[in-house]
Order: structure tokens, then C-alpha cells, then sequence
């Protein structure tokens, strides 16, 4: 009797044990308040599936993360009182539930999604009224208005990957981490001498950046551009060329895997979260910054394969396309990623090896930027909306 009953209890230990290492710990939440949106990140420790509601009376929405527990150091309450949100709230709502709790001031529209590596569920609330100031004083304006480069700035420069995220590996060893580190800190280096702008890195060293906080940078520095510097990868060993990508829907397959390359999710995935991010999309173009986005992109990509052309051969123009990145998503600000030579092609990662090829990569993007912003002139018309032209 006395055996079975150890044996009972010990599979019982197990059971436990197997069920504790099966859950996520939710380390912390952490908020930002931007013109447009608040922004709020759950911080966990493993993967989470999650139900989400709203419920009135008060206003309120909050997210049931299944198989889930709060940390003994978490803090449980944030007031934030920022015009979108009163409060969030955190509790474990049963053993293996934590309920997060919004409540909320005013909400037109919300997003929600997760990222991996590190783990987390992002959730940005955008307000019933809109709250675009730059575009508000710009609809005020009575006349013409050439923008250059002079009247920029910040411009905040996110070199992709790095730390313990290496990015694409080439066939001989080289690391994507390393390629935009020093294609973005170049970059820089240009724009800042040569047109004193203000120059922000995401990262200045091999470290890593998770992808939503690179956004949240360029956010909470007010930056007029943002530019993501990435190096492409194919299974198949003949791909190369160069293209440049804007945030939008898409149904192109291979725009799709190059977006899911680097948010590190997979295709099927893939689809599933810019199905729900769909609303916050169509947002992102009716207020135009989709179109500068897009003007931006045409410009850079342009700037890149005339340059490269000169010097060197077999430069292909992949052209400007659109797809969902998580480091573009809520940019308060044109955004483009470029996507600067396949890694995964032998000539191409060789040429991505030498300081020549690289610095005339981060020559071409900084003309490009000149360019877009030489040619955007915001004419008012008499009905008052803004048209860009160029």
C-alpha cells in the first residue's frame, strides 16, 4: 500500500513538474504614449496563446494569457491617465490564466500581436479622436512649402539584427548583424556631416534590440525618418539583387517570406497576424504615411541600383514592395526597410565582405533620403487638404 502510494504521489510530482515547465511567466508590462497611440508590452518568459474581449461599464478591454502566471515581482497596477488609457491591470485571474485589464478613456480601434525572441504581446490602442499633431499643422499651412534636408531634424537608423541575433549567415560565414551595423553606422556618419542632421542609432553595437522597442525609439525621439538596414537571404544559392519595402498588406508570396525572414515567424503565421492587423493597415494609409513611405522607398531604391550600376555588374532591381514588418509597425513616421544584397549569394556576400560596397550602399541610401525629401513639396489646394507632389 505504502508503495503505491509513493509511486502515486511521485507521478503526481511529475505531472507538476511537467505542467510548471509547460508555463509562461509573465515578467513585467511596460507602456509608451506616442500622438497617435499608446502602446503597451507584455514581457514573458515562453510562448502564450491568448483570448481577447471588451466589456463596457467601464470601458474596458482585457486578454486572458492561457497557461500563464505572473511573477512574484511583477507589478500589478499601472495608472496612466494619457487621454487613451486610465489603468492597465494585471491579475492572476485562475491557476493558469493571467487576466491584463485596459481600462480605457476613449478607443477607436486596437491591435494586438505577438512577438518571439524575446517573447512578448504587444497591444496598441488608438484614441476615437485623431491626434496627429504634424499633420494638423500642416493642414494650417497658407503656402508652399520645399522641404529639405536642412528642415529634417532626426533621423533614427535601425541596423537590423544583432547581439544574440545573428540575421541571415552567408555560405562563407558572414553575418547580417555585421553587415547592417556598419552599412548603418556609414550612414550616419554621411548624413550627420553633410547635412547636420540629428542621427539616432537603434543600436550603435553588437547588441540586440527587440523589434517593437526599435520602433518605440524612433517614436519617443520624435524622428522624421525611419530607416531598417537588412541584408537578404534565398534558399536558392542564385538569387541577389536589391529591394526596398514600405509597411502594407500583402498577398505576394515572396514579399511575405522576406517579412517573415525577419520577424522571425513562419509564413502561415504570418498571415494570420496581418489578417488581424488589417484595420490598424488601412490606418497606417488614410493618413498618408504610407504614401511618404512609399515615396521614400522609390527614392532610396532608385538612388541604390544607379549607384551600384556603375561600378559594378549583374545589379538587379528587385524593385519597391510592401509587406508586414513588425519593426515598421506603429512608426509615427515615414519608414522604410531596406533589404541592401543577398547574403546567400556567393558573389553578392563577397562583395558584402569589402568596405568599398558597403560604404557605396550607405553613399546611395543617403542620396536617396535627399532626394525624397528635395521632391516633397506639400502643396495646400483651396479645399484645404495636403497633396504631395514629386
Amino acid at each position: 500500500m505504502k508503495k503505491v502510494l509513493i509511486l502515486s504521489l511521485l507521478v503526481l510530482f511529475l505531472l507538476n513538474i511537467g505542467e510548471a515547465s509547460r508555463q509562461t511567466f509573465v515578467q513585467q508590462v511596460r507602456y509608451s504614449t506616442y500622438e497617435s497611440y499608446t502602446r503597451v508590452v507584455v514581457d514573458l518568459k515562453g510562448s502564450i496563446e491568448y483570448s481577447e474581449n471588451r466589456i463596457s461599464n467601464p470601458d474596458r478591454l482585457f486578454f486572458d494569457l492561457k497557461d500563464c502566471v505572473l511573477s512574484s515581482e511583477v507589478k500589478t497596477s499601472f495608472p496612466i491617465h494619457d487621454g487613451i488609457l486610465n489603468k492597465v491591470r494585471l491579475a492572476q485571474y485562475n491557476r493558469n490564466t493571467v487576466r491584463v485589464v485596459l481600462d480605457l478613456q476613449q478607443l477607436k480601434k486596437y491591435s494586438a500581436f505577438k512577438l518571439e525572441d524575446p517573447s512578448r504581446l504587444v497591444i496598441d490602442i488608438y484614441p476615437v479622436k485623431e491626434n496627429n499633431v504634424r499633420f494638423e499643422r500642416l493642414k494650417k499651412r497658407k503656402m508652399i512649402e520645399n522641404k529639405n534636408l536642412n528642415k529634417i531634424r532626426t533621423i533614427v537608423i535601425d541596423p537590423g539584427h544583432g547581439g544574440k541575433d545573428p540575421g541571415a549567415i552567408g555560405p562563407r560565414g558572414l553575418r547580417e548583424k555585421d553587415i547592417t551595423l556598419y552599412v548603418g553606422k556609414k550612414l550616419g556618419t554621411i548624413l550627420k556631416a553633410k547635412y547636420k542632421v540629428n542621427i539616432i542609432y537603434t543600436r550603435d553595437k553588437d547588441i540586440f534590440v527587440p523589434l517593437n522597442d526599435r520602433t518605440e525609439i524612433a517614436n519617443s525621439k520624435k524622428s522624421d525618418l525611419f530607416l531598417s538596414i537588412h541584408v537578404n537571404a534565398s534558399k536558392k544559392r542564385n538569387a541577389r539583387g536589391i529591394e526596398t519595402y514600405f509597411l502594407n498588406w500583402t498577398n505576394n508570396r515572396e514579399a511575405m517570406r522576406v517579412a517573415a525572414r525577419e520577424n522571425k515567424i513562419s509564413v502561415s503565421k504570418m498571415r494570420k497576424v496581418q489578417d488581424g492587423l488589417q484595420m490598424i493597415l488601412h490606418d497606417f494609409a488614410r493618413n498618408n504615411k504610407r504614401d511618404e513611405s512609399m515615396r521614400l522607398a522609390h527614392s532610396v531604391q532608385n538612388s541604390m541600383v544607379t549607384t551600384l550600376k556603375k561600378d559594378y555588374t549583374e545589379i538587379e532591381d528587385l524593385g519597391v514592395k510592401y509587406a508586414l514588418f513588425y519593426v515598421l509597425v506603429g512608426a509615427e513616421m515615414p519608414s522604410i526597410l531596406a533589404e541592401i544584397s543577398f547574403i546567400s549569394n556567393r558573389e553578392e556576400e563577397k562583395r558584402l565582405s569589402r568596405s568599398n560596397y558597403k560604404n557605396k550602399i550607405a553613399e546611395a541610401i543617403a542620396n536617396g533620403v535627399d532626394a525624397y525629401i528635395s521632391e516633397s513639396t506639400l502643396i495646400v489646394e483651396n479645399n484645404g487638404e495636403i497633396q504631395p507632389r514629386g
